[in-house]
């Protein structure tokens, strides 16, 4: 496993992630999760991101137990806040209340009494931003929380943030959780080039497109048996992407790109999102531990000048670029 700084800070994280949004706590069944983070351990993985969202809870209480008993002081730790966690107004959001309560939940369930990163999973356009960054702030001081960061938040926004803590003397966010991937390159033309400027790193989510990059759904077949696409929970923007017979079409076409470099498809899209040198750690989630190890193959492989071009070549108008398309709910959910 190879390794880099989350942003500018001092913190070190595995290239590669280890995520459980879907699977942990409603996919899978706890054994395979644990087993599936025992995969990533002998891989090298030491960074591990969840949400309180995730299954409502049930995703952060999986991940504490299947780490349980590993030294703390090896592992990053990853969570987020914003997301409804109960039926009153104040559970949700990024106020001063949720956020104190969302990081004590978390760490409880957990099972550990701080967090590597704690991270604002959208932007809230009703909480002053000044009321967000002091409180996570205070966690920090507190000893809660180690970093702060944010996720799918626009540059503006991430922009904004950082002029704010360093008017008020508070700890700056050193990452932004985006998607990314060869489909889905919305942070490229204004995200990345602030993030650069600010000493902010990404920790990307979806490298495989949900796995529509692992070249598993074919035109005009149904999805295979036991994949997310096949699985009710695996979202309405995947299922477009599996119905999209032109778009496999082109995905079909990377396998003899990968092959060149001694990678399968999916290993070779993992390790496309690492070329970015903004790019801190891409997260991969698994039901199975062999997509753990597979995956983790990605890691250290560097892809030349002439490659990339190929695959944009063959992905052509299928790529996602508008930087508009990185939104948060105008209300809060």
């Amino acid at each position: 496993m190879d390794f880099r700084h989350l942003g500018n800070s001092g913190l070190v994280v595995s290239e590669i992630s280890y995520g459980n949004w879907i699977t942990h706590g409603s996919q899978i069944e706890e054994d395979a999760a644990v087993a599936c983070v025992r995969a990533a351990l002998d891989e090298g993985i030491t960074t591990f991101d969840t949400a309180d969202v995730y299954a409502h809870g049930r995703a952060e209480e999986v991940l504490g137990t299947a780490l349980k008993g590993e030294r703390r002081d090896g592992l990053e730790i990853f969570s987020k806040v914003f997301w409804p966690m109960g039926s009153g107004k104040n559970d949700r959001g990024l106020s001063r209340k949720h956020i104190v309560r969302g990081v004590e939940d978390s760490l409880r369930r957990l099972g550990t009494d701080y967090l590597d990163l704690y991270q604002a999973h959208r932007f809230d356009y009703h909480t002053p931003l000044e009321e967000t960054l002091r409180a996570f702030d205070d966690l920090v001081r507190q000893g809660k929380v180690c970093y702060i960061g944010v996720s799918e938040w626009r540059a503006e926004q991430i922009e904004q943030a950082v002029r704010l803590a360093d008017e008020m003397g508070l700890d700056r966010i050193v990452s932004n959780q985006p998607q990314y991937n060869m489909l889905w390159r919305v942070i490229e033309s204004e995200i990345v080039p602030v993030c650069e400027r600010e000493g902010v790193g990404q920790i990307v989510w979806s490298p495989i497109a949900q796995g529509v990059l692992t070249g598993k759904y074919k035109p005009g077949q149904a999805a295979p048996e036991g994949s997310r696409a096949a699985h009710h929970s695996g979202g309405g923007h995947l299922l477009g992407n599996v119905e999209d017979r032109e778009l496999l079409r082109r995905v079909q076409k990377l396998e003899p790109l990968a092959e060149e470099t001694g990678l399968n498809t999916a290993q070779m899209a993992v390790a496309w999102v690492l070329q970015n040198s903004n790019v801190s750690s891409a997260i991969i989630g698994a039901s199975r531990p062999e997509q753990v190890h597979d995956n983790a193959r990605a890691a250290g492989t560097r892809l030349d000048a002439e490659l990339l071009r190929r695959v944009d070549e063959v992905l052509g108008d299928a790529v996602h670029r508008d930087p508009a398309l990185t939104v948060s709910p105008a209300e809060r959910p």
